[in-house]
C-alpha cells in the first residue's frame, strides 16, 4: 500500500516568506513594479534558476536568489498576495499549521513602514486562512549583519497579539555571531516572548552555544554543525558532547511551548 504524504496533515515551523514565491508570481510582480533584474521572464527557466542557486553548497551563494524575490515585495499589495499564496500552497501540500518568517527591513525600499509591512502580510495570511482553513503564525526576523535587531524584536513584541508568535535572527553566520544581538534577545525575554535563532548552519558549535546560552533561544534553525559536538563511528553516534546532550535533554520542551494559541 502506497502512502500519500501530500494528503497527511502536517505542521511547518521553518519557512521564509521571501524564499517560496511562485516563479509566475515573481515575474508578474516584477512586471508591475518595473523591476528588470530577473535572470529570465520564463516561469520554468526561472524555477530552474532558483533551484540551481539553492543547491550550490554555500549559504552566501544560496542567499543571492533572495535579492529578486525581495525586489518584487515592496508594496502592501505584493506582500499580501505573496502571503495569501503561501497559505494556498500550504493547503495544497496538506499543511494544517504553518509558521512563516521574514525580515521587515528588506521591504522598505518604496516607503512602507514596518507596521504596514507586517500588516499587509498578516492580511494575506488571514485571507488565506479564511478560504483554506490553514492556521498560521508569523516570526519576525532580524538580520545578523545589521545593527537594528532590537527594533525588530520590539516590532515582534508589538504584534504578538495580532499573529506574530516569535522573533528570529537570520542571515550569513560567519563574522556575525549571535552575541552581537543579546540586547534584542534580552528584550524578548523581558516580554516573556519566544525566540528562534539560525545557528550552526554555516558556522560551528560556538554559534549554537551562543544562541542558547547568551541569547536564550527557544528553538534553533538548522544547527547541522552540532555534529562537531558528537563522536560518530561508522555512521552511528556513540557519544554526545556537553552541548549536544544539553540540547537533547532540554530543547523539546522549548519547541513545544509556543505554537500559536488563538
Amino acid at each position: 500500500m502506497s502512502l500519500d504524504l501530500q494528503s497527511l496533515p502536517k505542521v511547518l515551523l521553518h519557512e521564509h516568506l521571501d524564499g517560496g514565491l511562485r516563479p509566475q508570481t515573481v515575474i508578474e510582480l516584477a512586471r508591475n513594479a518595473g523591476y528588470t533584474g530577473l535572470p529570465t521572464n520564463d516561469p520554468k527557466e526561472l524555477a530552474a534558476w532558483f533551484h540551481r542557486g539553492a543547491n550550490r553548497g554555500s549559504l552566501p551563494l544560496y542567499l543571492e536568489g533572495f535579492k529578486h524575490t525581495i525586489a518584487v515585495m515592496q508594496t502592501r499589495a505584493a506582500l499580501e498576495r505573496v502571503a495569501f499564496e503561501f497559505i494556498e500552497d500550504m493547503h495544497q501540500d496538506g499543511v494544517v499549521y504553518a509558521e512563516v518568517r521574514f525580515a521587515p527591513c528588506f521591504h522598505r525600499e518604496r516607503g512602507l513602514t514596518d507596521e504596514a509591512i507586517v500588516g499587509g502580510i498578516i492580511d494575506g495570511l488571514r485571507r488565506g486562512e479564511e478560504k483554506y482553513g490553514v492556521r498560521w503564525g508569523v516570526i519576525i526576523c532580524a538580520m545578523r549583519d545589521r545593527t537594528d535587531s532590537l527594533e525588530a524584536a520590539e516590532l515582534a513584541i508589538d504584534f504578538r497579539t495580532r499573529g506574530v508568535v516569535g522573533f528570529d535572527l537570520a542571515g550569513e553566520e560567519a563574522g556575525y555571531p549571535p552575541k552581537k544581538h543579546v540586547e534584542a534577545f534580552a528584550a524578548i525575554q523581558r516580554a516573556n516572548f519566544y525566540s528562534t535563532l539560525h545557528a550552526g548552519e554555516a558556522f560551528g558549535v560556538a554559534s549554537i552555544w551562543q544562541a542558547l546560552q547568551m541569547c536564550g533561544a527557544h528553538r534553533l534553525g538548522h544547527a547541522t554543525q552540532l555534529v562537531d559536538d558528537m563522536t560518530i563511528v561508522d555512521g552511528k553516534i556513540v557519544k554526545l558532547g556537553p552541548l549536544a546532550q544539553y540540547i537533547l535533554d532540554l530543547m523539546p520542551f522549548g519547541n513545544a511551548r509556543w505554537v500559536r494559541q488563538r
